[in-house]
């Protein structure tokens, strides 16, 4: 059950609303959730921003096209109610989030901690995280610039969401990379 939101920045973008498809008031959404079959199924709820704060909308009808969810709003059955929507963020309380297992973190819980090594030395903060096929990355702003972390388990030893700490065990060099390549 979705709960009502506390604060629009409390709250976790799953998705943005790409542009109406078709006549009846559904629109594609561009998907900010590994889980976008499951948090865009009929009878789900996501909020978008609107003049007077928050605004729930109900999934009436969805299906996957190209990869992309194709939905439809209750109440919103005509594509003039949906066209100013286009780009409006989707978003869900927190606590709404599917729990994920030890080890797996969503990006936004990443975002924003201190980065250290084993030895206390302070790398930066997470500004962002990057996947790929070769797998997700940590984007670290520090004090000698950006750099690039793997996320895996043998070079991110210890993840700690509540203290927003990361404790890395990084390869030798790989701190080094991103100063090196800024003094070309």
């Amino acid at each position: 059950m979705t709960s009502d939101p506390s604060s629009w920045d409390d709250m976790v973008l799953v998705g943005r609303i790409a542009r109406p498809h078709g006549l009846r008031g559904h629109v594609f959404v561009n998907p900010e959730t590994d889980f976008a079959e499951a948090r865009f199924r009929p009878g789900a709820v996501v909020w978008m921003r609107a003049a007077d704060g928050p605004r729930a909308l109900t999934v009436a009808s969805a299906r996957m096209q190209s990869g992309r969810p194709v939905i439809g709003f209750e109440g919103l059955s005509h594509v003039d109610e949906v066209e100013t929507l286009a780009g409006a963020e989707l978003r869900v309380p927190e606590q709404d989030l599917q729990p994920l297992g030890p080890g797996h973190y969503y990006e936004h819980q990443l975002v924003g901690c201190r980065v250290e090594t084993l030895r206390g030395e302070q790398v930066g903060v997470v500004s962002r995280v990057e996947g790929g096929a070769g797998g997700s990355r940590l984007i670290v702003d520090g004090r000698r610039g950006e750099v690039l972390i793997p996320l895996a388990a043998d070079i991110c030893v210890d993840v700690d969401i509540a203290a927003r700490t990361i404790r890395v065990d990084p390869p030798e060099g790989l701190l080094e990379l991103n100063v090196a390549g800024s003094r070309q």
